[in-house]
């Protein structure tokens, strides 16, 4: 079984509601929900129990989408506890992405997931190191290691981050692969966190006629095309990871 697990909340702190904003008239959730609308079986949102989530409810129901509403900061255990309420089983995949991405691949989620199954490791990744755009973010893995890091995982950027326990703390007895890119756009950011990030966002899908069904080249065509784009958030900064 397959479990694409999205972390979804409505208390960012730099943005906060950012994933219900609106784009194309949608919520931005409901536009990288529809990118994915080929998984749609697969996918569970986990979001949090602090009385803000609501609107993350109310459209997973209204999109027939699996939720789950766990700890807000505790995001390690929220996906545990989400995959496990829907009866993942130790050999089953689990797929890790976040809500602020409706620029996200459907196709670069489907090779990575493939290349972890098509190979003998424990955790496969496709981001920025892989040399694809901040907002392609991609991380498989079991749920027998969801399941382990849940149950040994004590620093509190463990259970932020959900895989730092993963690809840190028990690296060394884990074999690691990345889906590559065959070209680097890693400088490209298609992430939201600021007000400039959803700027760009609204802008690249002005350019792509508010469709949902693009490629990722006819999003890199649209980027290399207007260069103006990029530019207009090229000052965030990514949210360091703090150990």
């Amino acid at each position: 079984m397959l479990y694409i697990i999205i972390q979804a909340r409505m208390t960012s702190t730099r943005l906060p509601g950012k994933i219900m904003l609106p784009l194309c008239g949608k919520p931005v959730l409901q536009v990288m929900l529809e990118r994915l609308k080929g998984f749609h079986s697969s996918i569970v949102i986990a979001t949090t129990n602090d009385g803000t989530e609501q609107p993350i409810v109310d459209l997973c129901k209204t999109l027939g989408i699996r939720f789950f509403q766990g700890d807000t900061d505790n995001v390690l255990e929220r996906y545990y506890q989400a995959a496990t309420f829907y009866g993942a089983t130790d050999k089953d995949i689990v797929v890790r992405q976040t809500s602020d991405c409706p620029l996200i691949d459907p196709d670069i989620t489907q090779n990575t997931i493939a290349y972890y199954q098509s190979n003998n490791f424990d955790y496969v990744s496709a981001g920025t190191g892989a040399g694809f755009p901040r907002g392609m973010d991609t991380e498989v893995f079991s749920y027998a290691l969801l399941k382990e890091a849940w149950q040994n995982a004590t620093e509190a950027y463990e259970k932020e981050h959900v895989t730092p326990y993963l690809y840190r703390t028990i690296r060394s007895r884990l074999t690691f692969g990345q889906y590559k890119n065959n070209a680097d756009h890693s400088q490209y950011r298609l992430t939201l966190d600021e007000q400039s990030d959803y700027q760009l966002i609204q802008e690249m899908y002005q350019k792509l006629d508010c469709r949902t069904d693009f490629t990722y080249d006819d999003m890199i065509k649209v980027l290399q095309q207007n260069p103006y784009i990029s530019e207009i958030n090229a000052w965030v900064e990514q949210k360091k990871l703090h150990a």
